[in-house]
């Protein structure tokens, strides 16, 4: 795609988006449905991008794209076509398909009918190598990458696959229906051809976030009690959103972490309760920490039995978290679980067993205002002493910069981009 092409790609989308107006929806939800649809809505624009502490929805699906083309302005208009398309879906409307010389795809959301926009929400994210890749200042941005935005030290028993980490763009899709996100999916991908391809691609659920219930992950427990408050628009600035110290494409941004775990959970299941509970550090049936009654209960990590031994063990998965959190390191997770089928793995841990096993387990998400103050040290920490690293591998992943939200007419990352 060239420049011309790219420029004739967005006039096209933008027109006919204007085209479809108030009708694409109706074409969208039957009348039936409209109270709901209206519920369903979740506005792509603001200040903030959405889908970071919007209240997490029961489907997703995290994307990386590598850019193919050399051209910054290519790459702007694929921003600005992803953006308006985002905002499209959002709201129930169909994404018109691309347009150009060497490839026509007429719009067809069939797939999407009655479905409505099912609290979807599209969040993207720019990858370490869109600044500089092998030495090379591609698109002329490396003064622009934020001091925070360092790159990620190789950790302890990590087991990245190059196939499934990484990536230039990112793209967070969540959304109450799977049909819905995969949709998402397929519309980001069709627009961006000629400019930017698949990476990698996980899909990943959830138990019920956002019904009044912390949900549980595939071992069983209760994940992510400990977060901050969503609603503390303090604790979010001071945890979160990148401020000030940030670049001004970054400001009410955010950096997010995204680590694919896979779980041992052949292993876990023949291990007894009682033990699981002392590697997780909290109780499986109430999710409250050891030693206490309540979920919600502060750990205490200072607290001893009869026999001088912590209650919650020191090297337990809370125990460990809730200490770094005492230390000021905090960030908001946001994570899913994801179910690949099965494939022959090795566990690394007595009885060593080797053969075809699950290939489901966490896609560990977390945001946070500078990595060098959350992710980097808690996980510093982890990786090396956590008792849950008999049962997890990190398989892959990536970090990226989230920038600020976009105003009706305007696309993520522009500031950036047209910098």
């Amino acid at each position: 795609m060239n420049e011309r092409d790219a420029g004739a790609t967005r006039r096209g989308f933008l027109g006919a988006l204007a085209a479809a107006g108030g009708a694409g929806l109706a074409n969208v939800a039957a009348p039936a449905r409209a109270e709901a649809v209206a519920e369903d809505r979740i506005a792509f624009h603001g200040p903030r991008q959405a889908g970071i502490v919007t209240p997490a929805q029961t489907h997703a699906y995290f994307v990386s794209f590598d850019v193919r083309s050399e051209k910054r302005a290519e790459l702007a208009g694929l921003m600005k076509l992803w953006s308006a398309a985002a905002a499209a879906m959002s709201q129930g409307e169909p994404p018109p398909g691309p347009e150009s010389a060497d490839y026509a795809v007429e719009t067809d959301g069939s797939e999407m009918d009655g479905l409505g926009p099912a609290r979807l929400t599209v969040t993207f994210g720019f990858g370490p190598d869109l600044f500089v890749k092998d030495g090379k200042d591609r698109f002329g941005l490396a003064r622009a990458r934020p001091a925070a935005f360092v790159d990620l030290p190789k950790f302890p028993g990590e087991q990245l696959a190059p196939a499934r980490s990484g990536g230039d763009l990112f793209a967070q899709i969540c959304a109450d229906n799977p049909q819905v996100a995969f949709h998402a999916v397929r519309a980001l991908a069709r627009l961006a051809y000629g400019v930017a391809e698949i990476r990698w691609i996980q899909a990943g659920f959830v138990s019920d976030y956002g019904r009044g219930h912390t949900p549980r992950n595939l071992m069983g427990f209760k994940d992510g009690t400990g977060n901050p408050d969503i609603n503390d628009g303090a604790e979010m600035d001071a945890v979160v959103w990148a401020g000030d110290e940030a670049p001004a494409w970054m400001r009410g941004g955010s950096y997010v972490v995204v680590r694919r775990a896979r779980m041992a959970l052949e292993h876990w299941e023949r291990t007894k309760i009682a033990f699981q509970e002392q590697t997780f550090g909290r109780r499986k049936a109430s999710g409250a920490p050891i030693g206490k009654s309540a979920e919600t209960d502060t750990v205490d990590v200072d607290a001893k039995d009869g026999d001088g031994n912590p209650i919650v063990p020191e090297n337990s998965h809370v125990g460990l978290t809730r200490r770094a959190t005492l230390a000021g390191m905090k960030i908001l997770r946001r994570s899913y679980s994801y179910d690949d089928g099965a494939n022959i793995t090795a566990e690394r841990w007595p009885p060593w067993r080797q053969g075809m096993e699950f290939d489901a387990g966490l896609m560990f998400v977390c945001y946070q205002k500078d990595l060098r103050t959350g992710f980097i040290p808690i996980f510093e920490n982890l990786s090396r002493f956590d008792m849950m690293n008999q049962f997890v591998t990190n398989t892959g992943g990536g970090h990226f910069a989230c920038p600020k939200g976009a105003t009706p007419g305007a696309y993520v990352g522009q500031d950036l981009l047209e910098g």
